[in-house]
């Protein structure tokens, strides 16, 4: 991918914590020329709109960050996170296919049952135990199908300094209340979204061609009650808030117990390194 002619680069769902990372940190990679895309520009559940702006940009690669991510919702609503996860995506794939361009496409850790108790694989069959699990786990199988050059890039706990998330509400939270009660139920690892966009970018300008799905979330393992404590901890608010721990957090949607991503494959294929999640946590926090 990478030449002396600039690459263009699409991103989709671009007002997503995701692609507003990679918007703060795209023009630190010369050579890369980048559209961003929000839902209201361009929604991918119409084909159409999508062909129109590759015949109008001529785009080489295209990261779909454009996701259904109500978890809760979408046990209500299926039809609608099925429609964009997975409808949507094979819409992406199927313009990606037509115009040789390749695709990044982010998934998620809920393609898996959470009955493991060791870091998932690539290999590892998944299994989605809710309705959001589902519709992304459908839009990886449309992709591979029809594409040959894509990376899906499994994540998890996508955290970051833009839009709503745990990092956000525990912070917020803060400043308000002084009695928490956190889920100490799953365990998996929090990812820093400036991690993830960056470690896109790098790829992207890798010209690496090894196409297949990947894990990436931070290192390490931990649980919501103790992700929200480190928080608290940085922040210097954990002495004036009372933190207690629940095993039956109520929730609509089923959640996997364990959903921790092995990153052995993309340290070995892809030669990168990912820091620790308490590590990336404190460097979000410093900035």
């Amino acid at each position: 991918m990478n030449s002396r002619t600039p690459i263009q680069i699409l991103v989709t769902g671009a007002g997503g914590q995701l692609g507003q990372c990679i918007r703060k940190i795209g023009g630190d990679y010369d050579n890369l020329e980048i559209y961003f895309a929000d839902s209201k520009k361009l929604d991918i559940t119409q084909k159409q709109k999508i062909e129109s702006l590759f015949i109008e940009k001529g785009f080489k690669v295209v990261i779909n960050c454009a996701a259904y991510t109500n978890v809760e919702q979408a046990e209500k609503e299926p039809k609608k996170a099925f429609l964009i996860n997975a409808e949507g995506a094979k819409n992406v794939a199927e313009v990606c296919k037509k115009h040789d361009a390749i695709l990044i496409h982010i998934s998620t850790d809920y393609v898996f049952d959470g009955k493991k108790r060791t870091p998932y694989t690539e290999e590892d069959v998944p299994n989605p135990i809710n309705e959001y699990g589902k519709s992304k786990l459908l839009g990886e199988k449309y992709i591979q199908e029809i594409l040959e050059k894509f990376f899906i890039i499994r994540t998890s706990w996508l955290y970051s300094e833009y839009r709503h998330n745990f990092f956000k509400i525990i912070l917020q939270k803060s400043n308000i209340e002084k009695q928490f009660t956190i889920t100490n139920s799953e365990i998996g690892t929090p990812t820093n979204a400036n991690d993830l966009a960056a470690f896109i970018l790098s790829l992207i300008r890798s010209n690496n061609k090894k196409y297949g799905i990947y894990h990436y979330s931070n290192q390490g393992e931990t649980t919501w009650y103790h992700f929200a404590k480190e928080i608290l901890r940085l922040s210097g608010k954990l002495g004036g808030i009372k933190l207690e721990k629940t095993d039956n957090y109520p929730t609509f949607a089923a959640r996997p117990k364990y959903s921790v991503l092995s990153k052995e494959k993309i340290e070995k294929s892809l030669d990168m390194r990912v820091l620790r999640w308490q590590d990336s946590l404190e460097k979000l926090m410093n900035e």
